[in-house]
């Protein structure tokens, strides 16, 4: 008797721990002590515990692993493509050199990377990079044949922005998207994406005289993500899939040379907004602002559906209990926002999203944002400064194959994982079949208006739902993004409202 309740006082003096109350620090356990590795990194990401708007260190919050690498590479070779197309159409439309381009792409590495540290690796652990918007790349010709100002243009797409961000008005559109919707906008991006590099990869190859090596580069590169899809190793397909296209490439006698050397581009302000130097534009009057108005609207409003993708994409790749890991949509937006207006003033051509060629490979190899998002800021600086991976970065073979591993296949994968149960296939046609006749920010809001009305999709869904996500904030979203289409040209078949973007 007497040892039973010594047995039981013991138990009283020791109360079992709440794993909840303890630290990242205090639950990490090493790799050996894990079945695989796979299990390994599934524990990191469940322990974690971000802290926002507090200081979130290396090792005591969060560890470096040799995955990390994966999307620190595919997020900087995605950067460079990036902020070069914008640049480079931006001095198409102004007449400005191929100088200016080089340029202005080593300035927003370095600027990118300043935000990176701030932010995802310091701040805001679950904020998405602040990456590059890539569908305002066609747009860029219109906004400059209008007589828009680029700085106008980034300042007012960081003050809406910052705007939707503290209104929560990002997160709450997400969660107002159903499964099919998400799923089909998946699909439409993956699959438009995809079919463009190849049709890149073989433009490239065309221009060099030798169309072969495309074919190789693409079957190859197929047969390789087969056998990494089969050895759970996926996470390795965008460095072996660059190795594999860049060698195949050049065995097969594809010129390539490095070009750039080493240096720091001009990092002062006033030398980019100068009138004779940088972007020889001088400042931006009133004028500017009114001008790039819409287009800055429709920036932001596009910004809730790439965001979404992103998000949706980790919930499908982590496992269960890692929601604070999740990408926070609110807290990407801000600070977006704030990159884009910091970027803006000092003189970068970058517009600014989710940064999708980083966040896509994390996922993949269940990695959180914070320590990839540091290795990034790092090879971001490293390609600014010593400018001979630039031009590896933004080699056809090589930008191809990453772009297409690292981010659309994915993307296509994830819109498949999502439109297989429940009634989601007729949303994800509907999707597909609106985005293709416009664009995606227009398929997504017309889609998700028609169904959380429950006209396609899911009835039960529909009729669970409040009058005011049913119709009233749907409805709202679509009819501004249609307006602001309407007034600047991007109706096809219907000529601008405003008679200056005609």
């Amino acid at each position: 008797m007497s040892s039973t309740l010594e047995s039981v006082h013991i138990r009283l003096d020791k109360p079992q721990i709440n794993e909840d109350e303890l630290t990242y620090d205090q639950q990490h356990k090493p790799r050996s002590e894990f079945g695989s590795r796979e299990q390994y990194l599934e524990h990191e990401l469940q322990i974690m515990a971000p802290k926002r708007w507090r200081p979130n260190l290396p090792f005591k919050d969060y560890r470096f692993e040799i995955e990390d690498t994966i999307p620190a590479l595919a997020g900087t070779i995605g950067k460079v493509v990036m902020v070069g197309a914008i640049a480079a159409t931006f001095a198409e439309a102004l007449g400005l050199n191929e100088g200016f381009i080089l340029e202005n792409v080593r300035y927003e590495l370095l600027i990118a990377s300043v935000f990176i540290i701030l932010f995802s690796g310091f701040l805001l652990p679950t904020a998405n990079l602040a990456g590059t918007h890539g569908p305002l790349i066609p747009l860029i010709p219109i906004i400059v044949a209008a007589g828009g100002h680029p700085m106008a243009f980034g300042l007012l797409i960081g003050a809406f922005g910052l705007i939707l961000a503290i209104s929560k008005g990002g997160s709450m559109l997400a969660n107002l998207t159903s499964k099919g919707v998400c799923g089909g906008l998946l699909l439409y991006l993956g699959f438009v994406g995809t079919a463009s590099q190849v049709k890149n990869l073989f433009a490239w190859a065309e221009e060099i005289g030798m169309s072969h090596i495309a074919f190789v580069v693409i079957f190859c590169t197929i047969i390789l993500y087969a056998l990494l899809d089969h050895f759970r190793k996926r996470w390795l397909a965008v460095p072996l899939s660059c190795l594999l296209g860049g060698t195949l490439a050049f065995a097969m006698g594809a010129p390539f040379s490095f070009q750039t050397e080493l240096g720091l581009p001009n990092m002062n302000p006033m030398y980019w907004w100068g009138e004779d130097t940088g972007w020889m534009l001088g400042l931006p009057t009133l004028e500017h602002f009114m001008v790039v108005l819409p287009f800055a609207i429709l920036a932001v409003a596009m910004w809730s559906p790439d965001f979404l993708g992103h998000q949706v994409f980790q919930k499908i790749s982590y496992p269960e209990r890692t929601e604070k890991v999740h990408m926070n949509i609110d807290d990407t937006m801000t600070t977006a926002s704030i990159r884009q207006t910091f970027g803006s003033l000092l003189g970068g051509s970058n517009f600014t999203s989710s940064w999708g060629t980083y966040i896509v490979p994390a996922a993949i190899a269940k990695r959180p944002i914070p320590a990839g998002a540091l290795l990034t800021a790092l090879f971001c600086i490293i390609a600014s400064v010593w400018g001979y991976p630039m031009d590896l970065a933004i080699w056809q073979p090589v930008l191809c194959v990453a772009l297409i591993v690292g981010v659309f296949v994915p993307l296509l994968e994830a819109g498949m994982e999502m439109t297989r149960e429940g009634k989601t296939t007729q949303s994800a046609a509907i999707v597909v079949f609106s985005s293709v006749l416009v664009n995606p920010a227009f398929g997504w809001s017309l889609t998700m208006l028609l169904d959380n009305l429950g006209l396609v999709g899911c009835k039960e869904r529909s009729s669970e739902l409040s009058k005011m996500s049913r119709w009233v904030l749907p409805g709202t979203m679509f009819i501004v993004l249609s307006g602001v289409m309407a007034l600047v040209g991007l109706l096809p078949g219907i000529p601008a409202i405003i008679p200056s973007f005609r």
